[in-house]
């Protein structure tokens, strides 16, 4: 991330991402259950159990009526995912980084190449994530997540009734989702960064971080929802040979979704996914920061 440092091998820059990412998971997931129950529901919500009608509302419902534990449903698949998911999106960027300097023939880093590195990083994240996603979609889906096991059993399900390449179902979709937020997040970080005061201390730098971090993911997150939106429809939508789905590209489903629900409805989720990734973003640059200068030190 930082040219100033010395750079570290692959295996480590992976293996730090892996290790910001589940940290990032295990504290904000609840907030990704809320974020896609919200974006799965068409329309306007309405009173009563079936609906919700905001952020605060779908926490309540969920607590009320499935219990606490809902909350974490599904976080098997994400636990599995964010290792190589975080891990790739790190050490993408770093190596991306290194090949544009090479290719571009420039020794540091500049923001709009911040933009260009995060965004390649954030589609080859994507080719990783895209299956775990898709289980992760269904198990936390209130209607199909009950028919399910467990993230194996759903897997299996979906490969049997769907085929073995629906497990990339909503692959352009998340594409999208990765690039955007990516080139956000990156290149936000490398702006705030330069403006900000050099730390001289270890707690300035993890405040620095943080702050950076947390600014990056919320500029992320705004690029992003939208994408995010069609995608969990693409994911949700169970595949049906010689029956085309209502949501099946990106952009075009986002034209059917702001149609048929309003503009607004591309932002559904957006509180609980930017209090989780404005946040989480920030964790995730502390994290993965603090582990690549703990291995630094054992060099």
């Amino acid at each position: 991330m930082s040219d100033e440092k010395k750079a570290l091998p692959f295996i480590y820059q992976f293996a730090a991402g892996a290790i910001a990412g589940v940290s990032e998971i295990l504290v904000m997931y609840p907030l990704d259950v809320v974020k896609t129950r919200v974006q799965l529901q068409v329309g306007a919500g309405k009173a009563g159990e079936e609906a919700y009608t905001g952020m605060f509302d779908c926490f309540r419902k969920i607590i009320k009526h499935e219990g606490f534990s809902r909350l974490y449903r599904g976080i098997t698949a994400p636990i599995l995912m964010e290792a190589p998911k975080r891990a790739t999106k790190f050490a993408a960027n770093d190596e991306w980084g290194k090949v544009y300097r090479t290719a571009f023939g420039v020794t540091q880093m500049s923001q709009p190449l911040s933009i260009l590195t995060g965004a390649t990083a954030g589609a080859t994240e994507a080719f990783v994530v895209v299956p775990f996603e898709l289980v992760k979609i269904r198990l936390q889906d209130k209607n199909s997540g009950s028919l399910y096991k467990g993230p194996l059993d759903c897997a299996i399900s979906i490969v049997k009734k769907e085929g073995i390449l629906s497990m990339y179902n909503g692959l352009e979709a998340t594409l999208w989702r990765h690039i955007l937020w990516n080139a956000g997040y990156f290149g936000v970080i490398f702006k705030v960064r330069a403006m900000m005061p050099k730390a001289d201390t270890p707690t300035e730098q993890t405040m620095n971080d943080l702050i950076a971090g947390s600014i990056g993911g919320t500029a992320g997150t705004i690029l992003n929802t939208p994408s995010d939106v069609v995608k969990s429809r693409v994911q949700n939508t169970v595949r049906v040979e010689g029956v085309t789905p209502k949501y099946n590209w990106a952009w075009p489903s986002m034209y059917t979704v702001a149609k048929e629900e309003g503009f607004g409805a591309l932002y559904k989720g957006f509180v609980p996914k930017v209090l989780r990734l404005g946040p989480g973003g920030g964790i995730l640059l502390v994290v993965f920061t603090a582990v690549m200068d703990f291995f630094r030190s054992m060099e």
